[in-house]
């Protein structure tokens, strides 16, 4: 798996704990390990001017993904084909006004961005009630799975 990430702001960001949840991501959905992945931390001006340009909504959001080869998750017998994953864009400063409101710590915020943005990338959303109940229980089971695996 070829994971990139690059952090282009002012916060300190866990990047070796990120990569290894998308690695971690990935290979629960069974992506081939040739694919690429693409993550990036931004500030918030760098963020709600993609916000306005890919969503036309003003200010600034905290996670954004950006699909490339529109690569679907694979199974035990058929992963998914070598492909470019796709972009994922992620503004701290977000992330970390989030993680107050929610009590807990930025990190397992940025974790649980990153994990949702890999599902968008995979085609999953959260328009409609039943695509909500699916991705988001898929959000859960990847991250409780993670946090389990670091304990070993």
């Amino acid at each position: 798996m070829s994971i990139e990430i690059s952090n282009e702001t002012e916060h300190s960001v866990d990047e070796v704990r990120v990569l290894k949840l998308a690695g971690f991501a990935l290979d629960r959905m069974k992506i081939h390990p040739g694919a690429e992945l693409a993550i990036m931390f931004v500030d918030e001006p760098a963020m709600e001017a993609l916000h306005i340009q890919w969503m036309d909504e003003p200010g600034p959001t905290d996670v954004l993904s950006f699909p490339m080869d529109e690569l679907r998750p694979g199974t035990e017998h058929e992963p998914t084909p070598a492909g470019l994953l796709g972009d994922i864009v992620i503004c701290p400063a977000v992330a970390m006004r989030q993680a107050e409101a929610a009590g807990h710590e930025m990190i397992h915020e940025v974790l649980l961005l990153a994990t949702h943005g890999i599902l968008h990338l995979l085609g999953f959303d959260h328009v409609e009630p039943d695509e909500e109940k699916e991705m988001f229980g898929i959000q859960k089971s990847v991250l409780e799975s993670f946090y389990e695996s670091e304990k070993v």
